[in-house]
């Protein structure tokens, strides 16, 4: 039997789910490198440990830059290494279902084709992040209905309008989680003369971020190195103090909604008012996104089950569909 395989490389996370929709890899777009000869020493959650901490005689390298293959050598090796680890095994071509962004040109989608090629698969299929999204959150993409889902990933926020299987309208941003975590840096930089790396932001984030006030009470402890002292300190700061540093980010997507709307037509602008908006990818699950988004776009929001996961969950719903003859257009890109 040929081994199936489905793929979300995205620029935080990657996540590898196998033919019987068991989810094997869930990990850091990360990888260390010793700067000596370019080897790999670490990836994943053992490079995302050594982030901040590594010596000079390794380097950090981040193979996917705002939803794109940035680093091509590292982007297949990463994908060889996870693969290996996932024990892809079968009789045949391996074949795989791999999430892009939707606004990526034909020439970064040759790139993805031929990192994931050069990783050990021989039949791939290119399905839109968007799309996906809104599969395994379990909508009805095949139907002549507009629906307008936002997937809030670390590099980029990818919205589209779907209809009858395919998107309508789509926009790409490259405002997403990474964008909150920079922000996070600068805000702790400027307000506690405080240097953080972006493990420490993330985690600040996740444990005490919100962009509506009064979502998390009490204080959060922020460790870092004093800017007019280079000694060890620590602040602590309420948490409320998240709100400005992540709101800006959250105004860019709010802005880019907008703008996909007014170019969506008529007909689905109306399915939209009905139905509302979903929001998938781990981006939404920061704290009062939901509220914030529907207040200033006046339409409802609604925030996916488990939303970090929709994207591999629709590739692995769509692995279904490679076994056919001709695929189901214009659902995947068969390469």
């Amino acid at each position: 039997m040929q081994p199936d395989v489905a793929i979300d490389f995205g620029t935080s996370r990657i996540r590898i789910l196998t033919k019987n929709k068991q989810l094997v890899t869930d990990e850091p777009s990360v990888m260390m490198v010793k700067t000596e000869d370019g080897s790999v020493a670490a990836v994943g959650h053992h490079a995302y440990c050594m982030l901040g901490r590594n010596s000079p005689a390794y380097t950090v390298s981040y193979p996917l830059r705002a939803g794109v293959i940035a680093d091509f050598g590292m982007a297949e090796a990463m994908l060889r290494i996870f693969l290996k680890r996932a024990a892809v095994k079968g009789i045949g071509i391996p074949r795989a279902v791999v999430s892009v962004p939707s606004s990526i040109t034909e020439t970064q989608k040759n790139t993805v084709v031929e990192a994931v090629a050069g990783a050990g698969i021989r039949k791939i299929c290119l399905m839109e992040e968007p799309v996906a999204a809104a599969m395994g959150a379990g909508m009805e993409i095949d139907s002549p209905h507009g629906s307008l889902v936002v997937n809030i990933g670390g590099g980029t926020t990818d919205m589209a309008v779907i209809s009858l299987g395919g998107t309508a309208v789509s926009r790409t941003l490259p405002y997403a989680g990474d964008t909150m975590d920079e922000s996070v840096i600068r805000y702790i930089r400027k307000t506690y003369n405080m240097l953080i790396g972006k493990r420490t932001a993330e985690q600040a984030k996740i444990r005490a971020g919100s962009v509506v006030k009064g979502m998390i009470p009490g204080t959060y402890a922020v460790k870092g190195k004093c800017l007019l002292t280079g000694m060890p300190i620590q602040a602590e700061m309420d948490a409320e103090e998240l709100v400005a540093p992540l709101t800006g980010t959250v105004k860019r997507i709010i802005e880019g909604i907008r703008d996909l709307l007014l170019a969506t037509p008529p007909e689905l602008i109306s399915d939209i008012d009905t139905d509302g908006i979903l929001l998938t990818g781990g981006g939404a699950c920061l704290k009062g996104i939901a509220p914030m988004i529907q207040k200033a776009v006046d339409l409802k929001v609604t925030v996916a089950d488990d939303p970090a996961n929709c994207v591999i969950r629709g590739c692995g719903m769509a692995m279904d569909y490679i076994r056919r003859p001709n695929g189901v257009d214009p659902i995947l890109a068969r390469y």
